[in-house]
């Protein structure tokens, strides 16, 4: 069953193994209209290709190999993708369940009481020097932790870490107006 790409009539191999090679892609892809994109790809590649492979080749092997790989692909690519949209969902979270406790905790005395912006700025100062460094970043010059991690030389779980002992921090020192603190940093 080996075949030289030059001797291939393109039309009756796509008819003949696309069904095939997007029912094994949607194994993998679940996602029909991403199996599809996959397997076009696949051939397009095939298509553009066959001048430059002269060699004998299994058809059917190649093609399912080239399809696994872009599934590979596609796959490492979405559990990227993942990753960074549930650290974002993760901060949001968190964030929301600092505003709703401070909101429960709110008083307006607290205006009365103290000047704001000084226990902000306290609260603030109280953080350990990297810390303190990162969550002004982070949060006050609205910088992406990737920013962070590249203008610092760390790596983006560390500024994660550390953006996370800051909001854990600020939320104990802050827990009765922390809503004053997201109002000023945005």
């Amino acid at each position: 069953m080996l075949e030289r790409f030059e001797n291939i009539d393109f039309g009756k191999v796509y008819v003949t193994h696309y069904p095939k090679m997007k029912r094994f892609a949607k194994e993998y892809v679940i996602i029909e209209e991403d199996a599809e994109n996959i397997v076009q790809d696949v051939f397009l590649n095939l298509l553009e290709n066959c001048e430059i492979i002269r060699m004998p080749v299994n058809l059917v092997a190649f093609l399912f190999t080239a399809t696994k790989n872009r599934c590979l692909d596609y796959l490492k690519h979405k559990s990227v993708v993942m990753k960074a949209t549930n650290i974002l969902l993760e901060e949001q979270k968190m964030t929301m369940e600092m505003n709703l406790e401070s909101l429960e905790a709110f008083e307006q005395s607290i205006f009365a009481e103290n000047d704001v912006e000084t226990l902000l700025n306290n609260a603030i100062n109280s953080l350990p020097e990297r810390c303190r460094e990162i969550f002004i970043k982070g949060r006050l010059e609205g910088k992406k932790h990737k920013e962070i991690a590249a203008e610092l030389k760390i790596s983006t779980s560390t500024v994660e870490a550390q953006m996370n002992i800051a909001l854990k921090k600020l939320r104990e020192q802050l827990k009765n107006c922390l809503v004053l603190l997201f109002f000023i940093a945005s």
